[in-house]
């Protein structure tokens, strides 16, 4: 059984489901191979504009950590399988496409790592989320301390991370930490139709806008904007480009490409 599920909509849209519901979706050894693999065949199919991430079941989108797995380790086994989680984190930032994650129920550590490696997050009303990792004597390896501070500022995050508490999906949006909250039974249904929506626009614009927004958030204003115009440029001499001019003359939905 693989333990990550990938399934295509329409064509353009990838679902990607963690499937470990007897474990709340931990991350095992087993499942980031699969998730890494999952992630270069996205990467190979130029039809996918925007992906989902999500878990199966009904309580979790991901617990983080295997620590059951974890317990059996020596010290250098757990620096290299926190390692793993965040470069299978930094993995699933990189996919050129939009990336939602759809937090079905709880968040926890690097399952939370993961949410932040993604680009929107939508919880179920019922989710919970958190960096936790204080209580264990340890603190967030795989991209926490960096990416939360960087979503929802540096006092939230540290009280965050610190308390290593346990929010609500109402108060995670408050912070700015979700983009919006919907009832647990319609959650999904309601990300493919937000990635629906994404992914029928312009499939290099897609690219070409996270490019941009990732790299820039990275620098100062000033370079930030020399990184758009060069983004721009790169979508002008496209094929799509002038099939959105056509549409939009002839009142008709364009159809993208991607060239």
């Amino acid at each position: 059984m693989t333990l990550v599920d990938l399934k295509v909509i329409d064509g353009n849209v990838a679902l990607i489901t963690l499937n470990r519901p007897e474990a709340a979706n931990a991350m095992s050894k087993g499942l980031l191979d699969d998730l890494n693999s999952t992630v270069k065949e996205i990467n190979s199919n130029k039809q996918i504009n925007c992906v989902i991430i999500t878990g199966s079941g009904d309580k979790a989108f991901c617990a983080g950590a295997d620590l059951k797995e974890r317990s059996g380790m020596n010290d250098d086994q757990v620096v290299d399988a926190v390692r793993y989680i965040g470069q299978s984190v930094r993995a699933v930032e990189s996919i050129k496409v939009p990336v939602i994650a759809a937090l079905n129920g709880v968040a926890f550590g690097g399952g939370l790592e993961l949410a932040l490696g993604c680009d929107i997050r939508i919880a179920a009303d019922t989710a919970k989320m958190g960096l936790t990792e204080t209580s264990l004597a340890i603190i967030p390896g795989a991209g926490g301390t960096q990416r939360l501070p960087r979503l929802i500022g540096i006092g939230r995050a540290k009280q965050l991370i610190f308390s290593a508490k346990a929010i609500s999906a109402n108060d995670a949006l408050s912070i700015g930490l979700v983009e919006e909250i919907i009832p647990k039974e319609e959650l999904l249904s309601y990300a493919i139709d937000v990635a629906k929506s994404i992914a029928k626009n312009g499939p290099i614009a897609l690219r070409q806008a996270k490019t941009a927004i990732n790299q820039g958030m990275q620098t100062e204003l000033s370079t930030g904007l020399e990184i758009e115009h060069l983004c721009y440029k790169g979508t002008i001499k496209t094929n799509d480009r002038l099939e959105g001019l056509k549409a939009f003359k002839e009142k008709r939905t364009p159809n993208y490409q991607g060239n």
